[in-house]
């Protein structure tokens, strides 16, 4: 168990214990679209903007199934994303997925609330079938399933249940709305986080005689004082040279760059 997923663990079975369905705190805290944007005229019409539903309605739940339900799901799977995306990472998917069930909720049932931290999960649930697609996950406890199987079948799901409007008061479009959230944030997250090391080896790459024209660079070499190096390195920069007289610079490697411009540097 790691930290963060024991705390949203233990937030989420206190607000469920404190905030019961039906009350009134509950349905203030309850995800609402036309209460964002004060629009509320028939679900709690005496209180109509209440942006922080967009946040609160995935610490709520609409009975011990759902809870147990999503809680299942963020006990098995949360734990590996935590240890690998780190606390900030991990934190960073769960939010976002819910908020991305909100924005969903939001595009496709405006006029239906929503609560649970099931948008969430399921960013959950697709971020451990993109590291780890070949996990099985076993459905109760017996029938052996992959993960990126799994996370196929809750997509088809979710997309179907909810064009079609099967499920009953299931949020549907919240569900697909963390799981693209969730992918997609994860996608721009390994992207960004492979951004220093490929810039870092741009770097090591770079080299001064890529700067200009392929005829800067052959004069650049041409400067090199093939007397005062040792044979060894003249007789390696005499062929290199004679290969760019006969093919061009581009025909040359980094490293065989990298090395005339050492050369013609010393």
């Amino acid at each position: 168990m790691t930290p963060w997923v024991r705390r949203l663990l233990i937030a989420n079975v206190i607000v469920f214990l404190v905030l019961q369905p039906g009350t009134l705190l509950y349905m203030l805290f309850t995800l609402y679209p036309p209460a964002v944007i004060g629009m509320d005229r028939f679900y709690l019409p005496g209180m109509p903007l209440r942006p922080w539903g967009l946040v609160t309605y995935m610490f709520l739940h609409a009975g011990i199934g759902h809870l147990f339900f999503n809680m299942i799901g963020l006990f098995f799977f949360g734990p590996r994303l935590e240890s690998r995306l780190g606390p900030r990472g991990f934190l960073g998917l769960y939010f976002l997925s819910g908020l991305g069930g909100a924005a969903f909720s939001f595009l496709f049932s405006f006029d239906a609330p929503v609560v649970g931290a099931s948008a969430a999960v399921y960013g959950i649930l697709i971020g451990f079938a993109m590291y780890w697609p070949r996990e099985h996950i076993y459905i109760y406890g017996i029938l052996p399933i992959q993960a990126w199987v799994l996370a196929v079948l809750v997509v088809l799901i979710s997309l179907y249940s909810g064009i079609a409007g099967t499920g009953g008061v299931t949020a549907h479009f919240a569900h697909l709305g963390g799981l693209a959230v969730g992918g997609g944030y994860l996608k721009w997250r390994d992207w960004h986080t492979g951004k220093d090391k490929r810039d870092f080896q741009r770097q090591m790459q770079h080299t001064p005689s890529m700067e200009g024209s392929d005829r800067e660079a052959r004069a650049r070499w041409s400067s090199i004082e093939l007397s005062a190096i040792h044979e060894l390195n003249r007789s390696e920069v005499e062929g290199l040279l004679t290969r760019v007289d006969a093919e061009g610079a581009k025909s040359l490697s980094t490293e065989e760059r990298t090395f005339l411009d050492r050369m013609s540097s010393e």
